[in-house]
């Protein structure tokens, strides 16, 4: 089973590598980043990807989105520390297979890598119970443009990374600090990072 392991902080991955290296029918590759991960999704094909949530460059959700548009049947499973319930739901809505807090026991794991692949979803009970909660109420591109903007990002730069228009770029910031009732782009970078939805 050719498994890469997408994770941005090097002690993690390594010992998740390391973890899972001692399973013989484990083939690991590592990414450092998201876009790293991205890259070789394209370059070769894996029985599954392994990643983190938030990660430099592409985050763990965006990865999960590509293959569910590319229709790759890469099974996903996101292991993250943050149990946020928007983090889930856009998890199952990107259709990834499996969802773990990374305090969770190894075993745990390597029995839901073998579930996923059996075909069955896997998520952490108190996380799916939380997932239950509140709607993200931001569309997928002013969730983009608020990520840029918390990263310090001015409206000139974001209209270019996301090739609009800088009045559109401002329309969705607009739009989002409106939905979460916020000051400002950081207060609702903050805000929407809290709930799981940046």
């Amino acid at each position: 089973m050719h498994i890469l392991l997408a994770e941005d902080q090097a002690m993690v991955r390594g010992a998740l590598a390391a973890l899972l290296g001692l399973n013989s029918e484990f083939q690991i590759t590592q990414a450092a980043d998201g876009d790293q991960a991205l890259a070789l999704l394209k370059q070769q094909n894996f029985d599954l990807l392994l990643t983190d949530i938030e990660m430099p460059g592409r985050t763990g959700l965006e990865l999960a989105l590509y293959l569910q548009q590319q229709q790759n049947p890469t099974k996903v499973i996101v292991i993250t520390t943050f149990g946020r319930a928007g983090y889930i739901q856009r998890a199952i809505s990107a259709g990834v297979q499996g969802f773990l807090l990374k305090d969770a026991p190894s075993e745990q794991l390597v029995q839901a890598i073998y579930q996923v692949m059996a075909g069955k979803r896997v998520i952490d009970t108190e996380l799916a119970l939380s997932a239950l909660g509140e709607q993200d109420p931001l569309s997928d591109k002013e969730r983009r443009a608020l990520r840029l903007a918390s990263e310090g990002k001015s409206t000139a730069d974001i209209a270019a990374t996301l090739y609009i228009a800088e009045g559109t770029a401002r329309n969705y910031l607009s739009e989002a600090i409106s939905k979460l009732n916020a000051a400002n782009r950081v207060d609702a970078a903050r805000i929407a990072r809290q709930k799981g939805w940046l």
